[in-house]
Parts: structure tokens; sequence; C-alpha cells
């Protein structure tokens, strides 16, 4: 095998064996994704894999210092966001990839190379680059699931005006804004929707969409919210842009973990107490999120009869978030509502 093919061998296995550790460390650290990881662990140690005579001729063929590549600069940004790094190292693993399954196929190549090996590598790889950006660019988001969730309901709402009332929310401290209107006619709610998410961008604050999945994505939410009688999980998942969160509502442990399961991002439990926000709550107390929190990895949201008074409450048994409607859009004041029960949520912390 000539000097040159081994070189491009050992500079593209290096590339790729250097681009798959990044990702791995990625799924393993930051998202701490078992499955990921184990997928590009594996597909690392299969590309590496050959005997040591093999492993010594290509080394040997080096030559870094004589490299006419190694001189040659690319503009490259000296500062970048993770999810541009996954793309860019998925890239550069796939080119190496290929490269190497078309110096397998040339007549006198080594046998310790299997083209059709590489080739499977790279479109698995595809399929990974996808979840695991998916993952990171959803992980920020839910990472903002903490403090007061609070919901805009056309039921509680009335006549008010549903920017101004987000933006009293928003001042009072709120983390996120959920719309939640089943009765009002899709065309006439969508410009809602767009003029929530405009303000939420501007903000700093998350927009979520409860139920309709149409108006969710034409508005570019941030996410959507589904109960137990909404759309599955793992289908609606598939329907979302990878950049959208998803929650879900329950009020049982195996809910819970079934919606982990099939790809929630964070899950709301409720009942908490009594509460006149929805017809025939079922009321599981702050008990069943202490369980619900022992059994999932999930940012946990708590619904249901929440106000100043009970907040630390649930705070101290497991949640990162409260999920608040009358207490807040039945004060005068919504601002200074938002305020104290972030106060007494906090010092349940």
């Amino acid at each position: 095998m000539p000097n040159q093919i081994q070189r491009i061998i050992d500079a593209n296995l290096n590339r790729a064996s250097e681009g798959l550790h990044l990702l791995e460390e990625l799924a393993r650290m930051m998202l701490n994704d078992t499955a990921l990881t184990q997928q590009l662990k594996t597909i690392r140690h299969e590309i590496l894999r050959g005997d040591f005579a093999f492993n010594q001729t290509i080394v040997q063929s080096r030559d870094s210092v004589s490299d006419v590549g190694f001189d040659i600069e690319v503009a490259e940004d000296k500062e970048r966001e993770l999810p541009i790094a996954v793309v860019a190292n998925a890239r550069r693993v796939q080119e190496a990839l290929r490269i190497l399954e078309e110096v397998a196929k040339v007549p006198g190549t080594t046998p310790e190379l299997d083209a059709e090996k590489f080739k499977q590598a790279r479109f698995a790889l595809y399929t990974i680059e996808q979840e695991l950006l998916s993952k990171m660019l959803r992980q920020e988001k839910k990472s903002q699931l903490t403090g007061l969730y609070a919901i805009i309901d056309s039921q509680f709402l009335g006549k008010r005006n549903h920017i101004k009332v987000a933006q009293e929310m928003i001042k009072g401290g709120a983390n996120v804004i959920q719309l939640r209107d089943k009765p009002t006619p899709k065309a006439e709610l969508l410009p809602v929707a767009q003029q929530l998410k405009r303000l939420c961008a501007e903000k700093g604050v998350l927009f979520i969409v409860n139920d309709h999945l149409d108006i969710a994505l034409a508005a570019s939410a941030d996410g959507l919210h589904l109960g137990q009688g909404d759309l599955p999980i793992a289908v609606t998942r598939k329907l979302l842009t990878m950049d959208m969160i998803l929650g879900c509502s329950v009020n049982t442990v195996e809910q819970a973990q079934k919606a982990e399961a099939n790809g929630a991002d964070y899950i709301a439990v409720g009942s908490m107490y009594p509460t006149t926000s929805k017809e025939k709550p079922i009321v599981v107390g702050v008990g069943r999120l202490k369980q619900v929190r022992g059994v999932v990895s999930l940012p946990l949201v708590a619904i249901g009869g929440i106000n100043k008074d009970n907040a630390s409450e649930v705070a101290a048994n497991g949640a990162d978030a409260v999920v608040v409607i009358s207490a807040i859009l039945g004060a005068k004041d919504i601002a200074e509502a938002a305020r104290r029960i972030i106060t007494s949520f906090e010092a349940g912390k």
C-alpha cells in the first residue's frame, strides 16, 4: 500500500476519532444520555479497531511536519455555541468516514479497511447528529423551567389584553408564559400567539402553547404542553421542530415514567391542591410530586391551586417551577402577585 494512501488513512482515522470523542463527551457530560453516549462510543471503537501491525504501519507513515495542509488557515469562529460545535464535528466525522470508505475501495488497499463498515457508521451518524443537536437545543430551554410558570387562560382573562397581562407577569418575574385557550377560533388565536411569542423572545422568556400543536408550530413557540387526553408524546415529538420542548401533565408516577420514556422534556404534576381553574381536578398532593421526583430526571413543574401561601411547600417537595393561573390572574396587581409567589417558592427551595 503506497505511503501516501497510508497517510490519508491515518489522518482521517484521527479526524473521525477526535470528532466522535467530542460528540460522545457532550452526550455523556452535558446531556447525561446513556443511549447516545453508547452509540457514539461503539462507532468510535468500531472504526478504530485493527491489529497492531496495521496501526503501527499507518502511524509510521505520519509526517505532520511536512504536511502542506498544516499551514493552510481557514477562517473559523473563535467562539461558538455548543450546538454549532455538534454540527461542525458531526460533519467532520462524516467527511472523514466518506474518505475512508472511498479509499477502502481502491484496489491494493489493505483488507483491514472495510468500506461497508465506514458507510454504515456514516449513515448512523446522520441520525445521531440530528438527535444530539435536538437535545442540545432543548437543553438550554429546559434550564429556563424554574421559578414561576404563568398561564394565561382565556377563562380567567376576561376582557383583558393578553399582551398587557403577559407583560405584567414577566415584570413580576415569570420565566415561562403559557397560552391556554380552548374555545377561541384558531384564526383569532394565532395572531395572539404570535404577539406573545415576540414579547417573550424580546424578554428572554419561554413561550408555551397548550394543546394546539398547529398554533405552536405556526407561532414558532418555544414549546407545546399536552394533557393525558391529547396527542401521544412519542407522535408529537416527531411533529415538533427539533428545538421545541414538549411538556406533559400527569397525576400518577406511571404516567410520569411513560412521558419521560416517550420523549417529554418536562412534566407537570398535579393537582397539588383543590383548584377552580380546571373542571373536576384530581388532587394528588405534594406527596405525589415527591414520588415522581424520585423516579424521573426531567424538570418538574407543580400545578393546581398554588399560591403565595403554599408555593414554598411545593418547592420543598421537588418542584423546579410552579404553574400558577388564578392566584395571578385573579389579583389586582399581577406583577406583585407574581413576585410574592416567587418569593415563597424560593424560600421553600
